[in-house]
């Protein structure tokens, strides 16, 4: 990870943690979801360097060493996307290749449907397309178990209750097993979301007590406030894109064994190919194997594709 440059710049007020790595003429820009941070894009910025690309990861404002919102509790994914063409700009970078996972894709998604000028390719992870806004509620959340991990953290004062009885290193390992599994992380009426949690429970084989220690460090540093507003409490917020279309190439990569399948209507709306309504160029791949981090877990499988996916396109 050395050769992985870190700096800040400033956009909209904030001052954005920004790492590195290639000097290729053409730019990935990769983007996390929670409990991910930059980190988590470690093993695909130094493939994406070596194949000649510009790899850049950011946390996004309020996560890891980022800077949080003046009012953390207004920040959408507006402020997300934004920061991501704040950030181009600064960098003198006309367009670039999106890469997203989890609550990253949304920025991702948004960017697609209304800066096409600025993407040149879109690849997501564990999240087929949909936009932040009321509709989310109607289609998916308003149908989930209402002990599910979602609707628990969307609750003001639940999620910071349940994670304040550990240390943040907890925190983290305990999403991180759960979020590896296949199945809905759904708690009692008498329980929360931690408590589903062994703590004789090991770690995933992929992911080292030396991960869980840097990931540790960067949310100590910033602690959940922001990121349990964004995606939690922002999710249902309209983000004004009306009548999206993507038409940028883009490449979707699921695990077969990605908990996000077992949402109502997911995995329909992904296999039937509903999802290329708003993506038409939109390419899928399932993963046998890949589970919810499949970045992590897989990650010379999930180069693979994504280098392949990018050495097609001309900018």
């Amino acid at each position: 990870m050395e050769e992985i440059q870190h700096s800040h710049v400033q956009v909209r007020g904030v001052k954005l943690h920004v790492a590195e790595i290639g000097t290729g003429p053409k730019v990935v820009v990769f983007l996390h979801g929670f409990p991910e941070i930059w980190y988590s894009w470690r093993h695909q910025m130094i493939a994406v360097a070596k194949a000649g690309y510009r790899a850049i990861a950011i946390d996004f404002r309020g996560y890891g060493l980022s800077d949080h919102s003046p009012e953390p509790e207004k920040t959408t994914f507006n402020d997300f996307a934004d920061d991501v063409v704040a950030l181009l700009d600064s960098l003198s970078i006309s367009k670039a290749f999106l890469v997203g996972k989890d609550a990253g894709v949304f920025p991702a998604y948004m960017l697609g449907a209304s800066c096409p000028e600025k993407v040149a390719g879109i690849i997501t992870m564990g999240v087929p397309f949909m936009l932040p806004g009321p509709s989310m509620s109607q289609t998916i959340t308003d149908n989930l178990p209402k002990g599910f991990y979602t609707v628990r953290w969307k609750e003001p004062g639940r999620a910071e209750a349940d994670f304040g009885r550990f240390d943040v290193k907890t925190v983290i390992r305990n999403i991180y097993i759960l979020f590896s599994g296949s199945e809905l992380q759904i708690a009692a009426d008498d329980k929360e979301i931690m408590d589903l949690v062994d703590p004789s429970t090991p770690l995933p084989p992929w992911f080292s007590e030396e991960d869980l220690s840097v990931y540790a460090g960067l949310y100590e540093n910033s602690g959940f406030r922001t990121a349990l507003r964004v995606p939690y409490r922002s999710m249902e917020i309209d983000c004004g894109i009306t009548d999206p279309k993507i038409t940028a190439p883009a490449l979707l990569i699921m695990g077969e064994k990605d908990y996000v399948l077992k949402f109502p209507g997911m995995e329909d709306f992904v296999r039937s190919g509903q999802v290329k309504h708003f993506m038409p160029n939109l390419e899928i791949e399932f993963m046998a194997e890949g589970n919810h981090f499949v970045q992590e877990q897989l990650p010379e499988q999930v180069n693979h594709l994504i280098i392949s996916f990018l050495n097609k396109i001309s900018i």
